[in-house]
């Protein structure tokens, strides 16, 4: 299974290298970090940007661990080519058609694609779909949570697509229940249930 767990955002290099042997001695198997960050607010911290990647790249020959990074702009997919090892693209891009059309097209990494805000699960899998009938067929599927009425959590984690997209499609399921829940105490439990219910891996938040 696989388990990728690291901080939202990568601030520093000392704080990356030190949460990816954190993260290692507990057990993962890949970083992690966010170099490049899409906000709500224009306001909040954005990332560091190539500069966050170089971090990742520091804390991945200190620990050997692969790096999960997010790719926003056609721009950097050569950069990411370079030192990134598996290419998220994130809730708010899921249907950016025009940017899943080149990451197939030339990106040669897996793919791990989350899925959007309010996204029906038939939309989700033909997001899939743009980046490899693009030409790149290693796509992974993340559900984050979905918006809802409740307002108590951050999103409501669905369970449920786990069994779905296993009769829906053939790609792997990882969950993120802390994006899903946004409170600490919720990723425990929510891990536990993902496993349970057979996804593939885990993306845990760490800081």
């Amino acid at each position: 299974m696989a388990l990728i767990a690291g901080p939202c955002s990568v601030e520093s290099e000392e704080q990356v290298i030190a949460i990816a042997k954190e993260v290692k001695a507990a057990g993962a198997n890949m970083l992690r970090g966010g170099a490049f960050k899409p906000r709500t607010s224009p306001y909040a911290f954005q990332g560091l940007g190539s500069t966050g990647l170089d971090y990742l790249v520091a804390a991945k020959k200190e620990t050997g661990l692969p790096i999960v990074s997010e790719l926003m702009s056609a721009d950097d997919i050569d950069e990411f080519n370079e030192k990134v090892d598996l290419v998220q693209i994130g809730a708010r891009n899921m249907q950016n058609f025009t940017l899943l059309k080149k990451v197939g097209a030339r990106v040669k990494k897996p793919i791990l694609l989350k899925r959007g805000l309010s996204a029906t699960y038939q939309e989700w899998i033909m997001s899939a779909e743009y980046i490899m009938a693009s030409g790149n067929e290693n796509v992974i599927l993340c559900e984050r949570g979905v918006r809802t009425f409740e307002t108590y959590t951050r999103n409501t984690l669905d369970l449920q697509a786990i069994p779905v997209l296993r009769k829906m499609t053939h790609l792997p399921v990882i969950i993120d229940p802390s994006h899903a829940g946004g409170k600490w105490w919720l990723v425990e439990p929510m891990a536990k249930a993902s496993v349970a219910a057979g996804c593939d891996g885990l993306l845990i938040e760490v800081h």
